[in-house]
């Protein structure tokens, strides 16, 4: 006769104790935690790697997790394990996926996490848990910037810059699913494969000034922004009347506001926040075939270094994803 086993009161995770490079990431035993009503408890089998990750373990990114020791991570992929009083739309051995908490603290570099349960969805069977662990957080940025900020029409063109990387692909897909004529920003080689995502026109960022290739844009979503070679503020040169200009990676600054304004163009940052009913549209155009998740690398859990300093080449194509659990 065997004797039920407690659940261990610990779990693996990475930690940082301070600011700085890859190296402060380390993998430690953590307590595990406990979910309050509403919530769900989910063991993660993979977690996506996103630049706000890379960005808040270097300087704090946002500002909003603090000083360290914290625990990164957002995007998870996992099987529920427990449930809170109160929850109805999830059960124990539901497998899902989701981006819980942002931009507060979700910790999903961990064996498990805890969140609201309408802040996850079920995973699409057609996807592993490393695939799925790639879409919440860029599927959503793109989805809400389109859907909700820009509210792209059938026929509108669409600029993304950055077009192969991980929010980059989704939008692709998503303009195009919306209607829209898709132009993307992207080195050579990887114009095939956006095509064959729905891309209408590429250019080669590294061979040609984008502002001296395209022309009456509706929508420019911006995932690169002025600090890297001026890229929001040369936008506004390929803008039609009216445009909006989204700047993702920051605010937009003052003076870039009021250039815009004077010129008759609109401008908005933007920030992805959890949205269960979205990605549960994500989930259904990915069941469907009409949305595909493109995995750079898979790493363990114990290489999150190793995943953040491939992540900040920003030469990737798609995502990086951490293998928590089987």
């Amino acid at each position: 006769m065997t004797t039920p086993t407690t659940p261990s009161a610990t779990m693996r995770a990475v930690v940082q104790d301070t600011f700085g490079g890859p190296e402060v990431l380390r993998v430690a035993q953590v307590a595990r935690p406990v979910p309050l009503p509403t919530e769900v408890l989910v063991r993660v089998h993979a977690a996506g790697v996103n630049p706000v990750d890379w960005k808040t373990r270097a300087v704090g990114g946002l500002g909003v997790l603090g000083d360290p020791p914290f625990t990164l991570g957002w995007d998870v992929s996992g099987v529920v394990e427990e449930v809170g009083f109160g929850v109805h739309t999830l059960k124990v051995g539901d497998e899902v996926f989701g981006m819980p908490w942002f931009p507060r603290a979700a910790s999903a570099y961990a064996e498990y996490v805890t969140a609201p349960a309408r802040q996850f969805v079920r995973k699409p069977a057609a996807l592993s848990h490393e695939e799925a662990a790639a879409v919440p957080l860029a599927a959503l940025t793109a989805w809400q910037i389109l859907v909700d900020a820009a509210e792209v029409r059938p026929g509108q063109r669409v600029l993304i810059h950055a077009a192969a990387g991980g929010v980059g692909h989704f939008a692709v897909q998503i303009a195009r699913h919306l209607g829209a004529q898709v132009i993307g920003t992207a080195r050579a080689g990887k114009h095939q494969w956006l095509r064959e995502l729905g891309a209408d026109e590429l250019i080669d960022y590294t061979a040609v000034r984008f502002e001296d290739a395209v022309r009456d844009v509706d929508v420019v979503v911006d995932l690169v922004g002025d600090a890297v070679d001026a890229t929001s503020t040369r936008s506004l040169d390929v803008l039609a009347p009216g445009g909006l200009l989204v700047v993702v990676p920051s605010d937009v600054a003052p003076e870039l506001a009021a250039r815009a304004e004077g010129r008759g163009l609109r401008t908005t940052p933007f920030l992805v926040e959890p949205d269960g009913a979205a990605l549960a549209q994500v989930a259904r155009l990915i069941s469907d075939g009409a949305l595909s998740v493109e995995v750079a690398d898979v790493l363990p859990l114990e290489r999150a270094a190793d995943a953040h300093r491939l992540g900040e080449t920003q030469r990737t194509r798609g995502k990086i994803v951490l293998k928590v659990t089987d």
